[in-house]
């Protein structure tokens, strides 16, 4: 079996977020289960010179966007076992570091969507029986595939799986476009309409063989208007293939006993280390060191489907009423770096934000932090609350996507966390009081930290549950 994972981002090439960890990670976990699968990713001007040097130029070609051709350069790479193809087009993909947010995005994924199909003939001894696409990016792969390629003998039997890592971001744009930018005739209009405006994550769900969303939880919340940003009806009239598989993280790179960002190594066997990096941490940010209070810690983007409306609402009342500290991480909305900041400069030795991202500084707050903080207002899967279970740190979260399916209620002294239902701050802050006081005993806090921090939430469950969607594409 032979899968190429389409997707605009992956580690370790280029990333803005998780979608690039999944890519960087699921590939090669199909690839141990003898899974043939590489990756097609665009070649963005701001990756890595040392990553450029390594790759090898394949050939070029010239791919159809609308009415005109564009240059479409071919390079190979290797990362993890895995072979990687990068498309070079530098009047699309020569700008600054930044992704995506240019005036131009429709055309730029069109002619890389576009380009996924039209290098399948140059791959030499390598035809793919499943194209596995990530995002709006990559939507119009299988709406191409539908409209344009399907009844060609090079493409015939290829099946397209369409997975969603955030249904907020549908790549939304005016019906004028159809013909001009994406190539499409007026007789293909319903593949993509939705509300009268082009939507390609419309397109890839009602085009794609199979749609896949980051955890089971998700799949079924998607279906709700809460969730669904508008795209509820699609997906009920669609839900026969849509199925949700957990993400899963790199093991390997998130380790306590062998990160080299972590100020000293431990394991689940000995968590003497674990004491010391809390220690360092503290005096790294200037918090009163004192190893008997609790350390929150928080990595996310400052953003409101994070809960962080929750967290403005009970921060200061859980300050008075506790003797907990906070160690947050992130960017985002200016209202809430502005928020950080103030209650920061108001509670000194008990609360540091850094605003920014420094993935060396996430690591140390994952592994120096007692429990780790995550209100979500919705969370497609989340992976930080992985990562903190993997270092020890003890998850307080919201019931919701992901965060349901991968953390359960310690309350039954069988879970790995503390988990809220309803979205308010009462609901929060009995959760963090309720963590706390399993925090002040400590032999049992000890339990629950091993128990943490076996858990396995690594790729070879997801990759095994692809592999039977894959197989059940394919009959």
């Amino acid at each position: 079996m032979k899968v190429l994972f389409a997707t605009s981002e992956a580690q370790p090439f280029k990333a803005s977020g998780g979608l690039a960890e999944v890519a960087g990670s699921l590939p090669a976990a199909l690839r141990k289960r003898l899974i043939g699968c590489r990756v097609v990713m665009p070649l963005y001007d701001s990756i890595r010179q040392d990553l450029k040097d390594s790759m090898t130029f394949l050939t070029h070609i010239t791919v159809p966007v609308a009415w005109r051709r564009q240059y479409c350069g071919i390079f190979e790479a290797r990362s993890g076992g895995v072979i990687y193809y990068l498309l070079d087009n530098q009047y699309y993909f020569k700008r600054d570091a930044q992704l995506y947010g240019y005036y131009d995005d429709a055309e730029r994924f069109a002619f890389f969507s576009r380009a996924v199909l039209e290098i399948l003939p140059y791959l030499e001894g390598f035809k793919p029986d499943i194209i596995h696409c990530n995002d709006w990016q990559t939507a119009l792969v299988p709406v191409y595939q539908t409209a344009m390629y399907a009844k060609s003998e090079l493409y015939q039997g290829i099946k397209t799986v369409f997975t969603i890592h955030n249904i907020e971001y549908q790549g939304i744009y005016g019906m004028d476009i159809l013909e001009d930018v994406f190539g499409l005739s007026r007789a293909h209009a319903s593949l993509l309409e939705h509300g009268g405006d082009i939507n390609l994550m419309k397109g890839g769900i009602e085009c794609a063989d199979m749609v896949t969303t980051v955890s089971p939880s998700y799949a079924q919340e998607i279906l709700d208007p809460w969730y669904s940003h508008g795209l509820e009806n699609i997906l009920c009239a669609r839900r026969y293939k849509l199925q949700g598989i957990l993400n899963g993280i790199d093991t390997v790179s998130y380790d306590p006993a062998t990160d080299p960002a972590l100020f000293v190594n431990y394991s689940a066997a000995d968590l003497d280390g674990k004491a010391e990096n809390k220690r360092r941490l503290q005096e790294l940010l200037e918090l009163e060191q004192d190893p008997r209070k609790p350390l929150i810690g928080m990595v996310s983007r400052l953003v409101t489907h994070k809960g962080l409306d929750l967290v403005r609402a009970s921060l200061e009342e859980l300050l008075h009423t506790s003797d907990a500290q906070l160690a947050l991480i992130g960017s985002g909305d200016w209202q809430y770096e502005q928020f950080f900041r103030d209650i920061a400069g108001r509670y000194p030795g008990r609360v540091n934000a850094r605003i920014g991202f420094v993935p060396e500084h996430s690591r140390k707050i994952y592994a120096g932090s007692d429990l780790f903080l995550m209100p979500s207002k919705s969370e497609p899967c989340g992976l930080s609350q992985m990562i903190a279970l993997r270092y020890g740190s003890i998850p307080i979260v919201r019931e919701t996507g992901g965060l349901r399916d991968s953390i359960q209620d310690s309350g039954t002294s069988e879970g790995n966390g503390f988990t809220f239902q309803n979205y308010n701050a009462h609901d929060l802050l009995g959760a963090i009081r309720r963590a706390l006081q399993g925090y002040a005993y400590e032999s049992g806090w000890e339990i629950l930290v091993k128990r943490a921090m076996t858990c396995d939430f690594s790729w070879g469950r997801s990759a095994n549950a692809y592999i039977k969607l894959y197989k059940s594409l394919l009959g």
